[in-house]
């Protein structure tokens, strides 16, 4: 899939939506924009409305990732990160962000409330075997490289 020839479609649900968009040219991600006002309270979490809805080739999917800045300002990450849109599903795009923080935190429309970044989708065929292959790291799993 060359990159060069990829399109993704993007239609507003709401006339109000706030399109995604890179800010710089350099960055995996695009914005997300909150299409709706509200107020999240510590310990909870709410689906926030942006307003669009994409269409993408198959192959790719997107990905609705956190923005750190409001990870590490308010607490606020998306609970279900990364959140992934397969490219048949055509509803808007809704983000589901939880409060970390000690603080409520009022989103605003128009605030950036997450990201979204597109992937090649690889789909490797399944084989079911008796055994694996042998690793030095073998069944050492979750802290066994260190502290």
């Amino acid at each position: 899939m060359n990159t060069a020839d990829l399109k993704v479609f993007i239609r507003k649900v709401n006339e109000q939506a706030i399109l995604p968009q890179y800010a710089h040219e350099s960055d995996a991600g695009m914005d997300l924009y909150a299409c709706e006002e509200t107020v999240i309270l510590p310990g909870q979490w709410k689906m926030v409305s942006t307003g669009i809805s994409i269409e993408m080739p198959h192959g790719l999917e997107a990905q609705v990732r956190p923005r750190s800045g409001l990870a590490a300002k308010h607490g606020l990450s998306v609970l279900n990160t990364p959140g992934t849109i397969d490219p048949d599903y055509r509803g808007e795009i809704k983000v589901i962000l939880i409060n970390f923080g000690s603080q409520e935190y009022k989103v605003e429309f128009g605030h950036k409330i997450a990201q979204m970044v597109f992937n090649k989708i690889e789909k490797p065929k399944i084989e079911t075997v008796d055994q694996l292959s042998e690793t030095q790291r073998g069944e050492k799993g979750f802290g066994s490289t260190g502290k």
